[in-house]
């Protein structure tokens, strides 16, 4: 299927508004990232893909994680996004790759745990992306969807009421999920933070 470029354009668009404010505007997310990194369980040599990455916050406690001898990898489609993530050191971290979801270079089974904060409500093509994504998983990898607040504390914040056709809620999640060959094993959704774990089908 064709990527929908407009939805890109839009996406960068949002977040090279915001870039340069990003983390003066959430100031008090590290713990909540910090903490999502050290459920997954992470091993010492471990290869993870921060999908999205932002202005990079979950690559420090990653690189914690999986020590010298791990690989972290920083992806995001945003050139502004990874300019603030070199000017925070944040490249230090990981190696930062300007690169689309939808289309990563990276070999296929190379990466054992993929971290996406924020990711899913900016996908162009859902399925297709999360499929991208089981393609560089190893079998058994696991790939966590993460956000610092839940999705009602979230559209308080944003002013709006939640919504059953979010596809964060759980019944749209898992069969979307499961659609691209990842099995949804655990799911958080609460004030303090949002966390959904899957694992990479065989």
């Amino acid at each position: 299927m064709a990527v929908d470029h407009r939805d890109h354009t839009q996406v960068q668009e949002f977040f090279a508004a915001r870039a340069a404010d990003w983390d003066r505007k959430f100031p008090d997310d590290g713990p909540a990232y910090a903490a999502a990194v050290a459920e997954l369980g992470l091993a010492q040599g471990d290869v993870v893909l921060d999908a999205g990455c932002g202005t990079g916050r979950a690559l420090p406690p990653l690189r914690a994680a999986v020590g010298a001898k791990g690989t972290i990898l920083g992806a995001d489609l945003t050139p502004e996004m990874l300019t603030e993530a070199v000017r925070n050191g944040r490249d230090q971290d990981g190696v930062l790759l300007r690169a689309d979801v939808g289309r990563l270079p990276l070999r296929s089974a190379s990466v054992d745990v993929v971290f996406g904060a924020g990711l899913i409500s900016h996908l162009s093509q859902p399925a297709e992306n999360l499929r991208e994504l089981a393609r560089i998983t190893r079998p058994g990898g696991r790939l966590a969807l993460f956000h610092p607040i839940g999705r009602a504390a979230l559209a308080a914040r944003q002013g709006r009421q939640i919504t059953d056709d979010d596809l964060r809620a759980e019944p749209r999640l898992r069969p979307l999920l499961a659609s691209a060959g990842w099995h949804l094993v655990s799911y958080a959704d609460e004030d303090r933070r949002y966390l959904a774990v899957a694992v990479r089908e065989g």
